[in-house]
Formats: C-alpha cells, structure tokens, sequence
C-alpha cells in the first residue's frame, strides 16, 4: 500500500511540473522563450519524429555495447580483486584514474585514435566499469560468515565459497551497481558523439542543432537522452525489486575497498606493490598507443606529454596557455562542488526532520541524475546565459543527486537506540541531529566528497566547452580545431592528474579526521 501511495506522490509532482512548465513556456516567462512550453516540445518532436530513429539506434548501440562490456569487466575484475588483495592493490591506480576520468576529456582522443562506432563503445564501458566493479567487490565483502564456514568445513576452497555464497549474496548490490551503471553509459555514449564521433547519434544531432535557435528541438533532443537514460535507471530498478523482492539503496560508494591481505608482504613486498600501483596506469597508457599502432603525429605516450610540455620549443607557450586555464577552472569547479554539496547535506537533514519533502522531490531529483550532462548544459544555456552562473547551475546539478543519495543513506542508517536517547532526555529534533545524527554520518559525508571531486570537475569542462569559452574544456575544445594533439593529450593528462590529487587528498582528510573521531570509513 506505502509503495501505491509513493508512485501516486511521485506521479502528482510530475504532473505539478509539468503544468508549470507548460504555463511559464507559453507566457515566455524564462529568458524571453528560451523554457518552450511542454506542449510545444512535443509537438516539435513529433514534427522531427523522421529524424530521431538512427540516431536513437546509434546511441542505444554505443551505450548498449559499452554497458555490457563494462559489467562484464566490472564483476569479473570484482570477483578477481575479492580473491586476490594483492590484485586490488595493483589496480588500485587504475581504478581511482578511471573512476576521476573526465569523460570529456578523452573524447577527443578516443576520436582521434580509434574509428567507427569503438570510441562510444569505449567510453561508455568506462563509465560503467567503476561504478559495478565497486559494487562486486562491496557485495562479494559482505558474505555470510556462517554459510562460508559451511563450505570450509565440508573442504570448500576459495573459489567454492565464491561460487555458492558470496556470488549469490552479491546479487542485490550488482544490480543496484546496473541501475547507477546504465545512465552512465548513455552519457559515455552521447560525450563521444559530441567530441567527433560520427555523424548519427543523439550527441551529433544535438551538437549540429546548437545554434539555429530553435530551443524546443533542444529541449526535445534533451527529454529524448533523459528519457532513455531515465528507462535504462528504472528498468535494473524494476529488475532488483522483483528479483530480491525488496530494492536495495543505489550502490554510489566511491571508496576502494582496502586490500588487507596484500600487507603482509614484508617492505620490500610493499614497496613493489607501490611502484605497480603508480606504474601500472602509465603502462597501460603506453600499450594503448604502441598496440593500436596510432600515428606519432596524433599519439602521445607518457614522455611525449612530458616533451611537449617542458621540452619542445613551443613548451613556454604551452605552459602559459594551461596554467591560464587551470587558473580559470579550479576555483569554480570549488564552489560549485560546496554548494553542491551544501545544498544535498541541507536537503538530506531536512528530509528526516520533514519526510514529506523526499516523495516530493525524490521525482525532480532522478530526472537530474538520469539527464546527460551534456544534453542538460546546450538547455541551461538558453536560460541562464553563457556566464559564471551556467557554469555553476551545471556544477551543481552533476554534483547534488549522488551526494544526496550517499548523505540520506548514512543518515538512515543511524541506529534508532542513538537517535532515541537524546530524545529521552528532552532533546528536540534539531539538537538530536546536531549531536547524533550529523556526527555518526561524517564518513558518508567524505563518501560523497569523494564522489563530486571528479563530477564537480567534468560539469565545469563541459560547460566551458559548450558555453563560455573558457578554461581547460575551452583550452581542449581550441585544441581540436586547430589540431595540437599535443595540448589535448596534456589537457586530458591533467585533468585525470587533478581529479585524483582532489580524490586522494579527501581520502587522506577523512581518514585522519575519522581516525581522531574513532570512525571507520564508509566503505
């Protein structure tokens, strides 16, 4: 009956919506029509309807294709680091630099190396394999004790217990790990489309409608990427509850689970471990470009970078141009991630004060996590202009959802004994939050610092590249055109650089601050 009533809420705000959207179009109420009233969108989408098959097709099979292979790596590479902590631990640089990969930083160079429908491909399956392989792992960690005891006692091994117990307990957070993957894999797909790849796809046909002034097809182009995102987010929502009979929380853990059994490996052991775990990423990076047998004049391995930057006569130029846009980008992408942030841990707080406000924006909330980013920033730009304020709508809206769903779980999850004994002594609501609740969800409010870091960083690049002309998205967007495959290989190295220097100082804050608090991390 609570789940009847929760679709009737949810389904009367979206109505709400819409009827507001409709009137502020009509009247021309935002940006002199830049918001079209609902109507008009769908009446400009049906007058398109020709248009949206083949590009619908390719990127469903961009997505489509890169989902699969990412889940497939993602709960493999799970159930390898589950067995084998020393394999964690040497991964463990590969799978921070993937999971603080700016996607649009790399969409140039997928274009440049790889041909046809792979760079989609590649993309997507790199937005998906992070958020499942977190998953399998947290899953395959989770195992009941008392049935692997089981499996031992009758002579079981590793790989049995695997198979008959933690596999099968893992289920509901893979599937959870789905429902976070798909979405990402549509946005993989439309970000390679819109850095060159090929002429059909939702990401081409949005990119060659900017500028016609014609809002309502980008507001139409829009819904469409929402409305596949959006399906692809309930259909593995729908799958978990009518498989586990209950749907678990959505699996946005970023923290790597440590690998504890890769530490009794003596100093020498250690350092080795250390050297592959900063090594192994620049390998691999080196064996992509020597493997495809990309051109000299368009690849650049690790050295190459290194040469264009500080040594080739052009390097002092170089330098200039990317400090400028360094300078230009870190402090909004600041900003932007704190107010984020504020506002998710404000809203978080006030949905266990006021219940109420969580069924009604819990709707609003899924249709800004399930937009792609960049069909979401071509429509701020007809409202909000080409200044800061863009630049900071889009930060905030990439960073809110994920923070507030990780700041709601851990407030959740406080024990009710806690909460109630404050409230025995005559506590109020507030001052039972203020010394219970907010206190024991400090390691999920890191969680979700770590999550926005790199989220905070490719909102502010997209919105540079498509919009204000600034910045290390605008620095990479001028070096497509004029062909420095120097700098877009550069701006692509830093932005990976800096998103996991940004991770791993979170890392390093919230393990001293938990450790002094007496705190495990929210793993």
């Amino acid at each position: 009956m609570s789940d009847r009533y929760s679709v009737l809420r949810g389904l009367r705000t979206t109505i709400i919506v819409l009827v507001v959207w409709e009137i502020v179009g009509r009247y021309d109420l935002v940006a002199g029509g830049a918001l079209p009233g609902f109507s008009e969108i769908l009446i400009r989408l049906w007058g398109d309807r020709a248009d949206y098959p083949q590009h619908i097709m390719a990127t469903l099979y961009g997505s489509g294709m890169g989902f699969v292979i990412g889940n497939l790596l993602g709960v493999l590479a799970g159930v390898v680091f589950v067995l084998s902590p020393t394999a964690l631990r040497v991964f463990r640089g590969v799978n921070i630099a993937i999971f603080a990969l700016p996607p649009i930083a790399i969409a140039p160079i997928l274009a440049l190396t790889l041909s046809g429908m792979t760079p989609r491909v590649v993309l997507a399956t790199l937005g998906v394999y992070f958020v499942t392989m977190t998953a399998t792992v947290v899953g395959l960690s989770q195992v009941d004790s008392r049935a692997a005891d089981v499996v031992r006692a009758y002579g079981g091994n590793k790989w049995m217990i695997m198979r008959l117990v933690q596999l099968r307990g893992a289920v509901p957070s893979i599937l959870s790990g789905f429902r976070v993957a798909a979405p990402n894999a549509v946005l993989g797909a439309i970000l390679a489309e819109f850095g060159g790849g090929g002429r059909w796809g939702l990401g081409a046909y949005l990119l060659g409608s900017l500028g016609r002034a014609e809002p309502d097809r980008l507001w139409g182009i829009g819904l469409v990427a929402t409305s596949i995102a959006g399906l692809s987010y309930f259909i593995f929502a729908m799958l978990s509850t009518r498989l586990m009979g209950a749907s678990r929380a959505v699996t946005l853990n970023t923290a790597i689970p440590d690998a504890v059994g890769a530490n009794n490996t003596g100093p020498v052991g250690q350092l080795f471990l250390r050297i592959a775990t900063i090594a192994l990423p620049f390998v691999l990076w080196w064996a992509f470009i020597r493997l495809l047998n990309v051109p000299t004049m368009i690849s650049k391995t690790p050295w190459g970078v290194v040469d264009y930057l500080f040594l080739s006569p052009a390097a002092q130029n170089a330098q200039q141009r990317l400090w400028s846009a360094i300078y230009e980008t870190l402090p909004i992408t600041f900003v932007g991630m704190a107010a984020g942030l504020l506002f998710a841990f404000v809203l978080a707080i006030s949905t266990r004060l006021f219940p109420k406000i969580l069924n009604a924006f819990m709707p609003v909330a899924l249709v800004t996590q399930t937009m792609p980013l960049v069909a979401l920033t071509p429509l701020l730009v007809l409202v909000l202009g080409r200044g800061v304020s863009l630049t900071l709508w889009v930060t905030i809206s990439v960073t809110f959802f994920p923070a507030f769903v990780t700041l709601a779980q851990g407030i959740a999850m406080v024990p009710k004994g806690a909460r109630e004994l404050p409230q025995a002594y005559g506590a109020s609501a507030w001052q039972e939050m203020r010394i219970v609740t907010i206190p024991a969800s400090l390691p999920y409010l890191f969680a979700a610092t770590r999550l926005t870091v790199p989220r905070a960083l490719l909102g502010v690049m997209i919105a540079q590249w498509l919009a204000t002309g600034r910045g290390l998205g605008n620095l990479l967007n001028q070096s497509r055109g004029y062909l420095d495959y120097g700098m877009i290989w550069t701006v692509a190295v830093f932005s990976v650089l800096l998103s996991v220097l940004f991770y791993q100082v979170v890392v390093v804050l919230e393990r001293r601050v938990l450790k002094r608090l007496g705190m495990q991390t929210a793993e």
